[in-house]
């Protein structure tokens, strides 16, 4: 399986924020977010892999500054890292301002999906090439990442997160 650019899953969504978005305040409901990220990274993975995709983590998700009622909200995702059959999505959200079209940065997340095949079982996917200085950063960190999230569930011993050990050593 050859490896893929890291540009070639890019994916940009965005949104706008209408009263069935949001709470009380007239902020964008989390949860509402959420399933934008979800939906934005989903095609991300999908589009490095060329695979069916199911979300197997959220592993951050980042409430920096609220998300206003009317707001257009943009999503940039795209995988970061591939193991062997899944992949770490990182995006980063922004809102514009509808006066001067700026986009001001405000909330982040990570996600985790795995490529499955017809009958739901996982399958392998290619590997990433960063192609500068930010993708680099984010592949480098998201083996950390991933040994913390698995240590975590269970599913790797401290002693085994060779990674995150040498964070220490």
């Amino acid at each position: 399986m050859r490896a893929r650019p890291t540009t070639d899953s890019y994916t940009e969504t965005t949104h706008l924020v209408l009263p069935n978005d949001t709470n009380t305040l007239s902020n964008l409901f989390g949860g509402q977010l959420m399933k934008w990220l979800d939906m934005t990274c989903a095609i991300s993975a999908h589009r490095h892999c060329n695979r069916v995709v199911v979300t197997a983590a959220v592993n951050n998700v980042s409430f920096d500054r609220p998300i206003k009622l009317g707001d257009f909200v943009t999503i940039k995702a795209h995988v970061s890292r591939a193991f062997s059959t899944s992949m770490e999505i990182w995006a980063d959200v922004w809102v514009e301002d509808q006066v001067n079209g700026e986009k001001i940065p405000c909330n982040s997340a990570i996600y985790t999906f795995v490529a499955v095949d017809q009958a739901g079982h996982p399958s392998r996917v290619p590997e990433v090439v960063p192609q500068n200085d930010e993708e680099q950063k984010r592949y480098d960190g998201a083996l950390r990442r991933r040994q913390l999230r698995l240590i975590l569930a269970g599913k790797l011993k401290p002693a085994d997160a060779t990674e995150l050990k040498a964070l220490f050593a």
